[in-house]
């Protein structure tokens, strides 16, 4: 698949619910409104959505949610998408996670083809951890990352970066460096994003990682590395530990020329961007026949309208720039 503007569209990553256990405050608002059943894929039709696009090119699959483990007998779904991997079809099958639910499912993941996992650790205080989702245990988080690293899966953490005061974390970025590198774990760095409605003000949240990366390197010797994982991080190796850190800035700097991934939601909606509105439904060709030639036909279109990229702005007057919470597209 390549898009209007030559990149090719290699990377899927696909909400399988839009509910979570936790309500992380740069997320969700607390007093969520989740979808009816009705409205969302059965596992079945999420299955077919994604044969579907790994015929059109696809190569690379993450499942994300919500949080993906907290969905009804989702491993049956990873299961039977693990099979693409082991045949060749898929080059990886990944998930974004709370790990709230990983000391239960991390030897299921690893027996299904699963290799590597983004982890959402924003904090290592328990009290603090506990602001920031507003109800999360960070032991319970701490032990399924364990289980993860024990049944032989990668593990990046993934944390945004939130500006000291109510529910931030400015004051532990070297402190979570540091025991990513004693455990062996990438750690990537995210700007928050103005994206739905959370009952707060996003200039109190938003820390600019030109900044977090300035403060890292009074403690860190931080070198560029040309590595990448196929998102849109931009590496850094740390002398100190070995290990490396990533830093996504959708707000400081615009990754979107290389851009090689779209989102479907757990809805059937089809993103061709994170920042932008424009969608396309997948759900009513993927119900309206057995057979895929529609369901096809429809990605094919969405595809040739994918744009140039994103316009994230934050300031106390601006309204989110897309009305859609993170954790309904897919994070």
């Amino acid at each position: 698949m390549i898009d209007p503007f030559g990149r090719k569209v290699s990377y899927l990553r696909v909400s399988v619910t839009d509910r979570c256990d936790l309500r992380c405050v740069y997320c969700m608002a607390e007093d969520m409104h989740f979808l009816p059943k009705a409205d969302i894929l059965s596992l079945e039709e999420l299955e077919r959505l994604c044969g579907a696009f790994v015929r059109s090119g696809v190569r690379k699959l993450r499942l994300t949610g919500g949080e993906p483990l907290v969905r009804r007998n989702i491993m049956s779904l990873i299961t039977n998408l693990g099979r693409l991997v082991k045949s060749g079809e898929l080059d990886e099958l990944t998930l974004t996670t709370n790990a709230t639910q990983l000391a239960k499912h991390a030897d299921g993941l690893a027996a299904a083809g699963v290799r590597r996992l983004n982890v959402s650790l924003d904090s290592l205080d328990p009290v603090k951890f506990e602001a920031i989702t507003r109800w999360g245990k960070l032991d319970q988080v701490l032990e399924g990352i364990m289980a993860a690293k024990a049944a032989g899966l990668a593990v990046k953490i993934n944390t945004v970066a939130l500006k000291d005061g109510d529910g931030g974390n400015e004051d532990e970025h070297e402190h979570l460096v540091e025991w990513c590198g004693k455990h062996g774990f990438d750690i990537t760095f995210i700007e928050t994003m103005p994206m739905g409605d959370i009952h707060s003000d996003r200039t109190e949240q938003y820390l600019p990682l030109s900044l977090v990366r300035k403060r890292l390197e009074h403690r860190f010797t931080l070198s560029d590395i040309d590595y990448r994982t196929g998102g849109p991080a931009r590496y850094v190796r740390v002398a100190e530990t070995g290990g490396r850190i990533g830093f996504i800035t959708p707000m400081t700097h615009n990754f979107c020329e290389s851009c090689n991934r779209v989102r479907v939601t757990c809805t059937g909606t089809l993103y061709m961007c994170l920042g932008q509105e424009d969608a396309a439904d997948l759900r009513t060709p993927l119900r309206a026949s057995e057979g895929d030639q529609l369901l096809e036909a429809a990605i094919t279109e969405a595809i040739a309208r994918k744009p140039k990229g994103h316009d994230f702005i934050i300031d106390r007057d601006a309204k989110p720039a897309v009305g859609r919470h993170m954790s309904v597209t897919g994070g």
